[in-house]
């Protein structure tokens, strides 16, 4: 027997795997190469009652992209056939960027931005390390110019060896 499916709406036995394809593909608007994933701030996909329930996590509470954030998780999977969507924004526990996937490190660095730490030291919290390596020619030999960057979960360093200037994404 064939299962068959409406027009544009993925099976039922393969929605939640298409929505985390569909999840992949949204990008944190204050930072265009990493996803919602990447990111880490899905805190949970389910599928019930042929709706979709997808929790999300503020990196911050005063973060000003969530409703954004929000909005386009939703248009993404609607225009993908998920209908109705429904968007929660969990708060605890609280977003930390230990729940930045490797792969996103990765991305960020590609993309000029040097990355936190993994499992961020409470050192890392108070800014009393450096970023591990300028993104542009990996010395170490780095200086923070401002504590604030180009959005308020960034920091503004610059290299000493390569003399470019780079952001860091503060340890949370």
């Amino acid at each position: 027997m064939v299962r068959r499916t409406e027009p544009g709406r993925p099976a039922a036995a393969t929605r939640p795997a298409a929505a985390w394809s569909v999840l992949a593909s949204v990008m944190d608007p204050e930072i265009p190469v990493l996803s919602v994933v990447d990111l880490g701030i899905v805190r949970d996909l389910t599928t019930a009652d042929g709706a979709i329930d997808v929790d999300l996590a503020p990196t911050y509470t005063g973060c000003p992209a969530v409703d954004v954030i929000e909005r386009d998780v939703a248009a993404a999977l609607a225009a993908h056939g998920f209908d109705p969507v429904r968007i929660r924004r969990v708060l605890a526990p609280p977003w930390t960027t230990d729940w930045i996937s490797a792969a996103g490190r990765r991305k960020l660095r590609d993309y000029g931005i040097a990355p936190p730490p993994a499992a961020g030291s409470k050192r890392h919290l108070l800014a009393a390390d450096r970023p591990a390596a300028c993104p542009h020619c990996r010395s170490t030999d780095t200086s923070r110019t401002s504590e604030f960057g180009s959005t308020p979960c960034k920091a503004a360093w610059r290299c000493n060896a390569c003399r470019e200037p780079f952001e860091y994404f503060k340890c949370i």
